[in-house]
């Protein structure tokens, strides 16, 4: 038995084994027929594919040897590591990071995560950007795409709940106790994901519609992209005070809540995920689509916050 193995390339994306009888081969004794098999692994960018061949002579070994080594040829083989996309809420940035760190360490697989605004996200997924697992901060961007067939409707499931905070920056003088605050003539800039479109800016607007406040406190709002540009915008000092969910406004220090939206009387926050139709990773994407059902992530999006949903 003689193996060969040239130079090793990175991460693997294409594994394939190739079976050929050939005779008279130039390192073979006479006539011999020999079993060569071929491993042949793609790389990333401009490294050097990695390939094994291994010869058996099948004269001199049993048929069942031969067949065993095909066998533990393929075991040995890399296995291949599958690149998931994910788009999802900025709200969800920092315990999706973690997880994802996480998760790569226990399959191998990689993770990458395109952050925004769901409704942003969603126009993207429906122009055909890629995307294996959409995670949205409301059901509304999530329900456009099913409409449009464009997630597995087997696969949506709801795992998260959030709360509402109104938010100062941490050296803010103001006193805001409640809703009725913002409306006080010391408070004249109060910044909002786009209220229009951006789920947390559009539960801050159904909130402060329901306490009939929303005329009064309109002409101040200032819209922004997403939730953590409206953290950012609070942080800076550049406005007197924010609504953001109660997670991002634990993740800075140069904000201070003010006061939180009780849940009882606040918007049902919920962040459904699902496949996307047509990944290119359907069965990766799936098992880390489960995994974020797990106990060990539901600790993690617990210590950043979030409310698990049942």
């Amino acid at each position: 038995m003689k193996r060969k193995t040239a130079s090793s390339g990175s991460t693997a994306l294409q594994t394939r084994l190739r079976i050929t009888l050939k005779k008279k081969i130039a390192f073979g004794p006479g006539n011999a027929k020999l079993l060569r098999l071929v491993d042949e692994t793609g790389s990333i960018g401009k490294a050097a594919p990695h390939k094994t061949e291994l010869f058996m002579d099948t004269k001199k070994f049993p048929k069942y040897l031969v067949l065993l080594a095909v066998a533990l040829m393929t075991l040995s083989l890399p296995l291949r590591a599958a690149e998931i996309t994910v788009s999802a809420a900025a709200s969800l940035t920092d315990s999706l990071k973690k997880i994802a760190a996480n998760y790569e360490k226990q399959s191998g697989d990689k993770i990458t995560f395109n952050f925004g605004a769901s409704s942003t996200l969603a126009r993207q997924i429906e122009a055909g950007a890629p995307a294996d697992i959409f995670f949205s901060a409301d059901e509304a961007q999530m329900n456009g795409l099913a409409k449009k067939s464009l997630i597995d409707p087997a696969t949506r499931k709801s795992i998260l709940g959030n709360s509402l905070v109104v938010v100062v920056p941490s050296d803010s003088p103001l006193q805001i106790k409640s809703a009725s605050g913002l409306t006080n003539a010391s408070v004249k800039q109060i910044v909002l994901a786009d209220p229009k479109a951006v789920p947390a800016g559009v539960y801050a607007r159904a909130w402060l519609e329901k306490l009939q406040l929303w005329p009064a406190i309109e002409p101040k709002v200032v819209p922004t992209e997403n939730v953590r540009a409206a953290l950012a915008a609070v942080a800076s000092g550049n406005v007197d005070a924010g609504l953001v969910y109660k997670t991002d406004a634990a993740i800075s220090k140069k904000v201070k809540i003010a006061c939180e939206v009780p849940r009882a009387d606040g918007p049902d926050i919920s962040y459904p995920m699902a496949l996307v139709k047509g990944s290119p990773q359907l069965e990766a994407a799936k098992k880390f689509l489960d995994y974020l059902s797990s106990k060990e992530a539901g600790q993690v999006f617990t210590h950043f916050g979030f409310l698990l949903q049942k």
